[in-house]
């Protein structure tokens, strides 16, 4: 039981404090009268590479920032307590790919948000939880499509035309959080494997060498030496006793 507490207050220290600066710089605005905006991802420019790490704690206004601290919390904390072997690297990972490859490719603006790296956790979860096919992690997969499967309409600009969302950080977080459930299938927590699932591969060759143990050291009868022209072959006669 305390080794369960221990684990759950671990998984959720790191989201805790992702969101804690994401809440401190959205503090920082208002108290100051400012906008940090600027310091988001422009695409293509040298400026907006500083977006790449900065953008995930940026936000619009308050009600974008509570958007996105709960699935937040809830994605990170889930990454960290079922997958602590690799969570670190699938967090940052994830924050990098999405940020480059909106700088490369996203339209003329500035990104801001979180909603981006929320994306490629949720798609981690579930393609993860499928492909590895362990139970609790499926139980996961299916919770995190439950509760936020409908984002994926956040990828497709024309539903929300009035919105200035950023598609581009949405579609790049999800590619992301794919590629990366695919590339670390084999690390972190596996499906338990049962002793009829294993296939022995017995060694042919033992087997023939127990079976037959003469046939290794014999030569193949068309192999058989032919005898010396120059041995000396000697043959004995006997005679029968005459009575």
């Amino acid at each position: 039981m305390q080794d369960d507490q221990k684990k759950v207050i671990n998984s959720l220290f790191i989201p805790t404090l992702f969101l804690f600066v994401m809440w401190l710089v959205k503090i920082i605005e208002f108290a100051f009268e400012t906008r940090l905006s600027f310091l988001g991802i422009t695409p293509l420019e040298l400026r907006g590479l500083i977006g790449i790490l900065a953008s995930p704690f940026l936000h619009g206004d308050w009600n974008h920032l509570m958007a996105n601290s709960i699935p937040m919390l809830v994605l990170g904390a889930a990454l960290y307590y079922f997958y602590p072997e690799i969570a670190n690297k699938v967090l940052i990972l994830i924050i990098l790919l999405t940020g480059l490859w909106v700088w490369l490719g996203a339209r003329e603006s500035t990104h801001i948000g979180a909603s981006g790296v929320i994306y490629g956790l949720a798609a981690f979860h579930m393609v993860s939880g499928v492909i590895r096919k362990e139970a609790k992690l499926m139980a996961l997969t299916l919770i995190v499509v439950f509760l936020y499967g409908s984002m994926i309409w956040g990828i497709f600009p024309e539903l929300f035309p009035q919105k200035n969302i950023s598609w581009e950080s949405h579609l790049s977080g999800m590619i992301a959080g794919i590629v990366l459930a695919v590339f670390y299938k084999n690390e972190g927590t596996q499906r338990k494997r049962y002793s009829w699932e294993l296939e022995e591969t017995p060694d042919t060759e033992e087997d023939d060498e127990i079976q037959n143990p003469d046939k290794a050291s014999d030569p193949p009868y068309w192999n058989t030496p032919e005898p010396d022209k120059d041995e000396l072959t000697v043959v004995y006669h006997f005679k029968k006793k005459s009575s």
